[in-house]
């Protein structure tokens, strides 16, 4: 069903004659990457409809980081097509509809709490910027730190506002690179829901399943640059034998390229 929905959405997008998915807000195609002489993507393609949560899954070295990074525009692939929306991930429009958290992220150390979060969101252009960062600081449990330098905080306090700050504008289109890092159980839960309310498309890297299962609907799998597996987490179950762990079957996956 899937697949005969998507051959009829087939149209041209732009001028070059690149052919797009209409309501695929992710897209890439045949993209590569290589650092010196280490290449970390070799003809990566995939795609995820406007709406749908994702996880990528990968060992390290799969080039998970390298495949978000240049879905954020931080990176430029050295050959393949990539759009978010229709747009290059350069660009100002995919900029503005976009929100990436990477690994292991830094806001502004020497400014605080609310400080970070108004700035962001000037930045962004939201109306009525005092508000968003309120119910941000109560939403997260941050109101107490408002006021502290972000240097201060907690590795776990750090991830909540680095949290908040990719998804102060409401993308529509958000990357998370380990982002239930340093989190505590119940705070988990709160981002979840938080991230449920956005109505947004989500692409996940992760090492753990326990996360991917609970933040998203269906898999990528990637090894050595390359695509090795792509469907929903159900199908996925469905692999191995039914007495076989999700983790095991992910693992075979993972051997294959």
């Amino acid at each position: 069903m899937r697949c005969q929905l998507r051959k009829i959405q087939l149209v041209v997008s732009n001028y070059k004659g690149v052919w797009m998915l209409v309501g695929d807000c992710i897209s890439v195609k045949e993209v590569t990457k290589s650092y010196g002489r280490t290449t970390a993507l070799k003809g990566l393609s995939f795609s995820i409809p406007c709406g749908k949560k994702f996880a990528l899954l990968g060992p390290n070295g799969a080039g998970k980081s390298t495949t978000l990074k240049i879905l954020a525009g931080l990176l430029i692939p050295d050959s393949g097509q990539v759009y978010v929306d229709g747009h290059v991930p350069t660009s100002a429009e995919a900029k503005r509809l976009l929100g990436y958290l990477p690994e292991d992220a830094a806001p502004y150390l020497t400014l605080s709490v609310r400080e970070n979060l108004e700035y962001v969101g000037s930045l962004r252009g939201i109306g009525s910027v005092s508000d968003k960062t309120d119910r941000l600081l109560d939403l997260l449990s941050l109101r107490e730190h408002e006021k502290d330098k972000v240097s201060k905080l907690s590795r776990g306090n750090r991830q909540k506002l680095s949290i908040a700050l990719a998804i102060i504008h409401e993308p529509k289109v958000v990357l998370l690179d380990e982002p239930l890092n340093y989190l505590d159980i119940p705070t988990q839960e709160i981002v979840n829901s938080l991230f449920s309310r956005l109505g947004a498309t989500f692409l996940v890297s992760t090492h753990m399943m326990s996360i991917a299962e609970r933040l998203t609907d269906n898999v990528i799998v990637i090894s050595r640059g390359h695509l090795v597996w792509e469907g929903t987490m159900e199908s996925l179950k469905h692999l191995g034998d039914p007495s076989e762990s999700i983790e095991s079957i992910v693992s075979r996956l993972m051997t294959v390229a």
